[in-house]
């Protein structure tokens, strides 16, 4: 990917990762002010995770990348839990239960999409 090519990829991954996350988040019984948390905490977290592993790629190649990344989403995990926790008082399943599928589910199918 060319730097050119990166806003274009960031929008993209930003959609998809929200719409994902919301998706499963709905069907674990989190509403309204559960899902535009989530919605918020993902424009945070997901520009870094997406921006870093690009230029790692660039600057050092796909094993750094990989490391990058898995090392980010692992952090987006932990980062996004305690935002929810604060936010999301009276939700229905612990924020590090919520974080971990939800961000298991966006790396999975994203993994799934990029590859076709």
């Amino acid at each position: 990917m060319s730097l050119e090519q990166l806003p274009y990829y960031m929008v993209r991954n930003l959609l998809l990762t929200v719409f994902i996350e919301l998706s499963v988040a709905f069907i674990l019984g989190q509403r309204k002010r559960e899902l535009l948390n989530i919605a918020l905490a993902n424009s945070i977290t997901n520009p870094i995770v997406v921006v870093v592993p690009v230029f790692f790629n660039i600057v050092r190649g796909v094993h750094a990348r990989n490391i990058a990344l898995g090392l980010l989403e692992i952090a987006t995990v932990f980062i996004e839990s305690i935002i929810y926790g604060k936010c999301n008082k009276n939700a229905k399943i612990k924020s590090l239960e919520l974080s971990f599928w939800l961000n298991s589910a966006s790396f999975l199918i994203g993994v799934l999409i990029d590859s076709l």
